[in-house]
Order: C-alpha cells, then sequence, then structure tokens
C-alpha cells in the first residue's frame, strides 16, 4: 500500500513511517523539508499522486487561536482538494480527545474546525482522536514555569506513550475508512499537577509544581472529563510509571 504521511519528519509522523515501512508499506515522509508545504500548496499535488492513505499529522507552528485556525483550515483544505483529484481513497487524521467539550480552547476549537472539513471533504475518512502524549509533560511544565514555580491546573488528563498513539495510528491507517472518530488514551487519568511534578522529579528537576484548577489548559478551564477518554476508548499498554523509568 502507498501510504503518505504529512508531518512525516514529527514525534508521531517520523514513528509512523518507520513502523509501516516495517510492516511492508510503501510510505512517503512529507513534510516542508522535503518540498511538500500544505499551506502553499507547494507538492502536495505530486506527493498524493497514487497514494491509496494520506495520513496527516501536522501541527501548527503557533498557537495563537487566530493562527492555528488559519493552519488547520488552510492545510486541511489543501490536503483535501489534492486527495479529491488524485482519486484518494482514506484520509487518515490525528485529533485530540475533547476537541468537542473545550469551547474556551482557541487551540481545540481549530482541532474541531479541522475535524468537521475533513467530514465534509469528499473523502472517506478516519479520525483518531488521542489523548496528551507523555513526551510532551516537560514542555507544558516550561510554558508554566514563572521563577521556581510551576503553575498547572489539578484537573485530569489521561495521557499515553507517543509509541502507544503510533500504534493505534497504524492500524487506523491501515483498515478501512471509518467515516467517524475513534479514542485511544493512556492506563490512568492523572491531575496534570502530578503527572507533571513525577515527570520533573525523576530527572532530579527543583521547580515546584503548584495546584490551580483557574489555570486551565490551552485557554480553558477544563474539569476532569474534558480531556479524558470515553467508553470504548483504545488503551495504550504503556503505564505512566513505567515510562518514567526510562527517563531516569
Amino acid at each position: 500500500m502507498r501510504i503518505v504521511v504529512i508531518g512525516g519528519s514529527g514525534l508521531i509522523g517520523s514513528r509512523l513511517v518507520a513502523t509501516l515501512r516495517e510492516a511492508g508499506h510503501d510510505v512517503v515522509a512529507a513534510s516542508p523539508s522535503t518540498g511538500v508545504d500544505t499551506l502553499t500548496g507547494e507538492g502536495v499535488a505530486e506527493v498524493v499522486a497514487g497514494a491509496q492513505v494520506v495520513v496527516d499529522v501536522t501541527n501548527s507552528p503557533s498557537f495563537a487561536p487566530d493562527d492555528v485556525m488559519a493552519f488547520f483550515r488552510t492545510s486541511t483544505t489543501t490536503l483535501l482538494d489534492a486527495e479529491r483529484a488524485a482519486g484518494v481513497g482514506h484520509h487518515v487524521a490525528l485529533s485530540i480527545v475533547g476537541t468537542d467539550r473545550a469551547p474556551d480552547s482557541g487551540y481545540l476549537v481549530a482541532k474541531l474546525a479541522q475535524e468537521e472539513l475533513i467530514a465534509a471533504g469528499g473523502v472517506p475518512y478516519s479520525i483518531l482522536r488521542a489523548t496528551q502524549f507523555f513526551e510532551f509533560l516537560r514542555a507544558i511544565a516550561d510554558g508554566s514555569t514563572s521563577g521556581d514555580t510551576v503553575r498547572v491546573t489539578d484537573a485530569h488528563l489521561q495521557p499515553l506513550a507517543a509509541d502507544d498513539v503510533v500504534d493505534a495510528l497504524a492500524d487506523v491507517v491501515t483498515g478501512a475508512p471509518l467515516n467517524g472518530h475513534v479514542e485511544v488514551a493512556g492506563p490512568e487519568p492523572l491531575g496534570l499537577d502530578e503527572l507533571v511534578r513525577r515527570r520533573l522529579a525523576v530527572t532530579g528537576d527543583p521547580r515546584r509544581v503548584v495546584a490551580d484548577h483557574s489555570v486551565g489548559y490551552f485557554g480553558a478551564v477544563i474539569e476532569d472529563d474534558t480531556l479524558t477518554a470515553g467508553p470504548g476508548a483504545r488503551i495504550g499498554a504503556t503505564s505512566f510509571a513505567d515510562w518514567l523509568a526510562k527517563q531516569s
């Protein structure tokens, strides 16, 4: 099967490309560095020509609400137009659990807009909604630091390892189009403050983590059920404790 991974050089994209190639598929990793730009359209028609599946794991370089909305609208529209013209049979996108439950988050509203464009785009599709990745907890801590204090919400997330996201995504990519979405999440919901505290402690980071429910997440105050998976979600195999053990 010929599969094009848009965003194929990132955390998820590069691992997905390797996984699919190991399974015997003809996989093209596409990104601006390879001459494929979904914002300008450069190289898009050429790279999707002859593909059975196109996978979109791109992300906006800016999380400002207007920027992220413009990114996902432009990028997704460019891809879908090229896929329809090329006769691509399956569009797969990686999205986020809770996109439809956080109307105050500009980022999640933009991801929901992306999902709506895909559903109306005329190409058979599948959307995998994933919870936050363990790998991004340090970046969350860094972005929430003032002096020696990290202030984050105590609301629960249900994060998982990037490798477990890739395994779920590979199954979706090689399956029949769902024309809907499925979820993948980690084994246990934990407060973001606890997640960050444990992530920093394992590397001896001395910053103090303070729980502050009002801080929110991506611009929105969230509750324990906002970004945790619903019934029927696929659960990743890697626990937070097991993942942390590999980071020390």
